[in-house]
This record gives C-alpha cells, sequence and structure tokens, in this order.
C-alpha cells in the first residue's frame, strides 16, 4: 500500500543498518527518500539505487548531522533534489563500548554530539517546512539504553535518553500543528554496531535472539503513517525492558 505518496522522508544515517532498512520500507510506502550519510558514499548511493527500484524520487546526501551547517546544507539539497521533508527519522547514531574508567570528555562530547545534538540539529531545520504544511513526522530512534543503562557507556545511554526529552517536547508543543514526535528504543538489533561490541549478547533478551532491522523498519512506517500517535516511546526490544 502507497500510504505515504506524496511524502518525502530524511533518514539520518542511512547508509547502512537500521537507518536503510528504514529507507526503504518508506520508500516501498510511497515515500520519496534523501538518504544521508557521513562516510559510506557507495553504501549510500547502494541504497539510493533500490529506492529507484520503488519508482521513488531520492538522492544520497552527504552531510556530518553533528554540524549546524553541513544541517543546512542537507536540508537544502534535500529539498531541491527530492522534495519538501514531511518525515525525519533521526536515526545517524555512534556507540562506542568502554571502560567507564576509559571514558574522556572528548568522548563524551562526540557521543553527545553525534547522537543527541545532531537530532536537535536536523529537527530544528525541517520544522518550519513542517509547520507551514501543517503536517509532520518526526521519528527518534532512542535505544533500550535510555531506560535501562544498556551495554555501551553511561555516554550513550544519556545521549539516547536525551533523545526522549526532545521527543516529548516537540510532542507536545506541535500537537496542534499536525506534527507528530515520537521515539523508537530497539535493544540489540543484529547490525554491524550491535555485532562489533563483544557485551551485546542474545542471551540478555528474554526472546533469546537479536531483533531484525525490518521490525524496527516496520514500526518507524506505523508512526510515518498514523497522526494520532505521539510522544510515545516504543519499545522494540524483545522484553528487555517492559513498560
Amino acid at each position: 500500500m502507497n500510504r505515504l505518496n506524496g511524502r518525502t522522508a530524511l533518514v539520518t544515517g542511512s547508509s547502512r543498518g537500521i537507518g536503510r532498512a528504514i529507507a526503504l520500507a518508506l520508500a516501498e510506502a510511497g515515500a520519496g527518500v534523501i538518504v544521508n550519510y557521513r562516510r559510506r558514499a557507495a553504501e549510500a548511493e547502494a541504497v539510493e539505487r533500490e529506492i529507484r527500484r520503488f519508482a521513488r524520487p531520492t538522492a544520497s546526501v552527504q552531510a556530518d548531522v553533528s554540524s549546524a551547517s553541513e544541517v543546512a546544507r542537507l536540508v537544502r539539497t534535500g529539498e531541491e533534489r527530492v522534495g519538501p521533508i514531511d518525515i525525519l527519522v533521526n536515526n545517524a547514531g555512534i556507540a562506542r563500548p568502554q571502560p567507564v574508567e576509559e571514558i574522556a570528555e572528548s568522548d563524551w562530547d562526540e557521543l553527545l554530539d553525534v547522537n543527541l545534538k545532531s537530532c536537535f540539529l536536523v529537527t530544528q531545520a525541517v520544522l518550519p517546512g513542517m509547520r507551514a504544511r501543517q503536517w509532520g513526522r518526526i521519528v527518534n530512534l532512542s535505544s533500550v539504553a535510555a531506560q535501562v543503562g544498556g551495554v555501551v557507556g553511561p555516554h550513550y545511554a544519556a545521549s539516547k535518553a536525551g533523545m526522549l526529552g526532545l521527543t516529548r517536547f516537540y510532542a507536545q508543543r506541535f500537537a496542534k500543528e499536525g506534527i507528530t514526535a515520537n521515539a523508537i528504543a530497539p535493544a540489540l538489533v543484529e547490525t554491524e554496531m550491535v555485532t562489533s561490541n563483544l557485551n551485546a549478547r542474545p542471551e540478555r533478551i528474554p526472546m533469546g535472539r537479536f531483533g531484525a532491522v525490518a521490525e524496527v523498519a516496520d514500526v518507524a512506517v506505523m508512526l510515518a503513517t498514523n497522526g494520532y500517535i505521539t510522544g510515545q516511546t516504543i519499545n522494540v526490544n524483545g522484553g528487555w525492558y517492559m513498560s
């Protein structure tokens, strides 16, 4: 079903993993998609080619979303090449598993910039257009680490918890303007980020397995198509955290 025909989505960090799966799922649901990446140009271009198979408008745009000037260029270029951004998926993020005693100020700053500040910057950049059109969907990729601490470190947990606060603020502030804001909190989804972390073991999950990227992408599409869910955190975590 083409429930998102005529809509344009921006998915940050969508050259691989969860972001890639969400970009493809949104395209399958009818949306044009702006694919964002920081370094992996070839992988982003491969996602772009897959989106074109759905006959959707698309473009891949390189940008470091922790930089305000690069975010401005990303939004401007994406909208010129694909269309006004109706759906924002803040997915870009990094994880650096470290013993607590080895975390330096620079590590803290980098995790907060890439994971949390980027969410603020990109949201602020697309909000004026959403408000003018009185329609928008903001989906923030948080983590079970925001709820239970996780297995990466305090810098990662804090950055993902901050995303939940941003989500709730935007949800209550713009509820009457046709704009929803929600978060997805996955746990140990089978991506390069997870499988490279020795502390991330499937036995931590009550279901006994890693999640699949498609299981997260399904929820992102649901949030993009539903106009009455806002301010919520959807837990896609195999039962690790039960709210």
